[in-house]
């Protein structure tokens, strides 16, 4: 938490951090684009922002991509302002709040990395344990055997029954990775559009999405979460929009719940 005080301290980082927020996924030469800044010290503030884990980077061919995390700014959020507050937001606003407000990125697809004070083994349970699952996605989740080729079925809801959208696991070696297609947003979710229209368009596109679990420090407690969600059809994706803000909420909600384990 100190790291990310500090990382917020400094007036050019916030800068950095508003632009990832209005345009997520650039390189360092669009960050730089207009500042009164040299590239080397915008490089030395982006070191800054991810030794915070405030910003998460990722290579794409020779190309440097740059992704806000908003996971320590929640966190900070949770523990110094929202015990604070009188009253806080519903679990569905919440969701409607970042899943609309997400900003549209410039690559199909969405890319999400948290790290979580636990062991890898621990975090593919949470991964795939369906009892488990309905704790962070808030009442509904996937269920299946997970063995490549199975359905994983999706509970509609904390009263509904498992349903089968057509999903099916890719990927699934314990304690390393998870991968299944993705093929529509649930019925749930159709709150969060502002047409008909938009809301079909969504429900008929089909991605995939794959956990990859590294260990962060081979001498502590901790791994890395990468979330990989693509195979959008454009940019302009309904499906896109939405889980990027879903999915940072889930994980929020998943590393919150796992770390409160370890005590």
């Amino acid at each position: 938490m100190d790291d990310v005080f500090r990382a917020l301290a400094d007036a050019s980082r916030r800068l950095l951090l508003d632009r990832l927020r209005t345009r997520n996924g650039q390189t360092l030469r669009e960050l730089c684009a207009g500042l009164a800044m040299s590239r080397q010290a915008v490089s030395k503030h982006l070191a800054v922002l991810e030794a915070a884990r405030l910003v998460t980077s990722v290579r794409s061919g020779r190309e440097k991509l740059h992704y806000l995390d908003a996971a320590p700014i929640q966190e900070l959020s949770d523990r110094w302002i929202g015990k604070y507050e009188r009253g806080g937001l519903d679990p569905p606003d919440r969701w409607k709040r970042n899943l609309k407000e997400e900003l549209p990125v410039e690559k199909p697809e969405f890319v999400y990395e948290i790290y979580i004070e636990t062991t890898p083994q621990r975090l593919y349970e949470a991964l795939t344990d369906a009892d488990f699952a309905q704790r962070y996605f808030g009442g509904w989740g996937p269920k299946s055997d997970w063995r490549v080729g199975s359905p994983v079925l999706w509970k509609m809801g904390p009263e509904g029954a498992y349903e089968d959208l057509g999903q099916a696991v890719i990927e699934a070696v314990p304690g390393r990775k998870l991968a299944y297609t993705w093929h529509r947003i649930l019925p749930m979710h159709r709150q969060l559009f502002d047409s008909d229209e938009e809301f079909e368009r969504a429900r008929t596109e089909q991605s995939q999405v794959a956990f990859d679990i590294q260990p962060a420090d081979p001498a502590s407690l901790g791994v890395k979460l990468t979330i990989t969600h693509d195979g959008f059809e454009s940019t302009d994706s309904e499906m896109l929009k939405g889980v990027s803000g879903g999915w940072v909420m889930i994980l929020s909600t998943l590393k919150t719940l796992i770390e409160r384990e370890q005590g």
